[in-house]
């Protein structure tokens, strides 16, 4: 007994001095990291602060949080245009990186020297089926091409009365639900029940029934809730924990369940026969050539809803908040819209081209309040390639933050104000004022831009043109600091807009 005593002690002290050694190994090791990521990286010439040009750990975590993009616009106040925000991370502010980063490249390499989407970011969960935005160049290239008519100019003016008809429900629920100014609404709802409905019916060819039923659709919740769980995700993968994150994947709730609702009205669309020109209509017509994988479609539709919906919704949200807080732009706005239409059915996709101010208001709600808050990030090729003048080895990831970008001195004067003005002047103009207005490209640019730029601004225009035609509003006490009491994942985690609403008498 006392021989198996002494075997047990003598295992119980191996097993320690085996830990502890284990242990001193992986701090070495972390010491190692650090000291190679400070002073001897390729990207140690940039600025940033030590910790995260030591470790990936402090920016995963801002992303986690939902506070990096409040952060590194900070940084780029400190550092300048160009910020280490990783040890091989950077983001820039520049506005000559926007092409450098995300533009065309020609020749017949193309595709061989573009910068990538870093799939750390675009497919954290590694069994995921490959869509729009996560395709290589050339099943990008295909998918787009079949999508484009459905998004083109044309084709909005073609789904006007589509679009028209949930504006209407919109309005006359507002006007059951206002009480003649009595009662608070939340148009950040209410903004976001229309999108919905919209992109709903021009993707499955049938609405979301949140105007109706004045709430959400349960789709809609599970993809709120599926925002946040999708940017610990992709976090915990920028910190070096992929294989966890493929692990917890599995017992995620939230994303499985919108991707059930999208399969299901997916085979509602799918059984429609004959023609439907809609926006999911030519990867409808390619499936059987191209051999289309349901899985892939319903997460094509998955994400097409999302563009089509949450980012307007947000636009307007911001929009409305900016305008409630600034009376004076406000009164422009009105006098504007009420003065160029005697009623409510001459406001129409074409007609609405023709107020200017209310553009400038939408493009500095853009600015101010971008829909994505995240960067959109690239990996630099092999060879290493050169961004806004600065050579950039290749393999490090490299972004544009809109809200740092949108928030920079050097690109706006007075960055901080809500000013519609200055994009009603010229490029020239602009730019003696000091508004780069390049600098703002809510819809990205280059091969892999938002192709839903089209539907984005009629609906934004003709929502906005009717709600102002129609009501007078005045924000209420509780949605004061609006913009500035939002955490900004993936997504903004928006909070209730409630605005009181008088009809206009005429």
């Amino acid at each position: 007994m006392s021989r198996l005593s002494e075997l047990l002690d003598i295992d119980k002290a191996s097993a320690t001095k085996y830990t502890i050694l284990v242990a001193i190994v992986l701090a070495i090791a972390e010491v190692t990291v650090i000291i190679y990521n400070l002073y001897f990286h390729p990207l140690r010439h940039f600025p940033g602060p030590i910790l995260y040009r030591a470790s990936r750990v402090p920016w995963g975590i801002q992303f986690a949080t939902g506070r990096q993009a409040f952060f590194v616009q900070k940084l780029h106040d400190e550092y300048g245009p160009v910020v280490r925000i990783g040890p091989n991370h950077l983001s820039f502010t520049d506005p000559k990186a926007w092409k450098d980063i995300y533009g065309h490249r020609v020749g017949g390499e193309s595709s061989m020297n573009e910068m990538t989407k870093s799939e750390t970011f675009t497919k954290p969960i590694r069994d995921r089926p490959e869509t729009i935005i996560t395709m290589n160049r050339q099943d990008h290239s295909k998918f787009r091409r079949a999508l484009s008519h459905g998004f083109s100019d044309s084709a909005m003016r073609q789904q006007e009365p589509v679009i028209a008809k949930y504006i209407d429900l919109l309005i006359r629920r507002l006007h059951e639900e206002c009480d003649n100014g009595k009662k608070k609404c939340n148009l950040e709802a209410w903004y976001n029940w229309t999108t919905f409905d919209v992109v709903g019916d021009l993707v499955f060819g049938q609405s979301f029934h949140c105007l109706e039923n004045i709430d959400y659709h349960p789709w809609i919740e599970s993809l709120f809730n599926s925002v946040r769980f999708s940017a610990i995700m992709i976090a915990l993968t920028y910190m070096g924990f992929g294989d966890l994150v493929q692990v917890i994947a599995k017992f995620g709730t939230s994303l499985r369940k919108a991707r059930q609702f999208t399969r299901d009205m997916l085979n509602v669309r799918l059984a429609v026969e004959g023609k439907r020109d809609d926006l999911f209509e030519g990867i409808v017509k390619k499936r059987e050539e191209w051999n289309i994988p349901f899985d892939t479609l319903t997460a094509n539709a998955f994400i097409l809803v999302i563009a089509g919906s949450e980012t307007t919704a947000t636009t307007l949200s911001g929009a409305t908040a900016l305008l409630l807080t600034h009376p004076d732009i406000l009164e422009k706005l009105q006098q504007e819209v009420r003065s160029s239409f005697k009623s409510a059915d001459e406001i129409t996709i074409t007609s609405v081209n023709k107020l200017y101010y209310m553009l400038a208001i939408l493009n500095e709600a853009l600015r101010l309040y971008p829909p994505v808050t995240s960067g959109l990030v690239r990996t630099v090729p092999k060879g290493g390639e050169h961004i806004a003048g600065q050579y950039v080895p290749g393999g490090t990831l490299v972004e544009i933050q809109q809200w740092s970008m949108n928030h920079s001195n050097e690109n706006w004067n007075d960055p901080w104000a809500f000013q519609p003005e200055r994009f009603l002047a010229t490029s020239e103009a602009a730019a003696k004022a000091g508004n780069k207005l390049d600098s703002l490209q809510p819809f990205s640019t280059g091969p892999r831009n938002c192709i839903g730029r089209n539907l984005a601004y009629a609906e934004m225009r003709l929502i906005l043109a009717r709600i102002i035609f129609e009501f007078d509003l005045k924000l209420s006490d509780d949605s004061k600091q609006w913009i500035e009491r939002q955490d900004a994942y993936l997504l903004w985690d928006r909070i209730p807009l409630n605005v009181t609403l008088t009809p206009v008498k005429r």
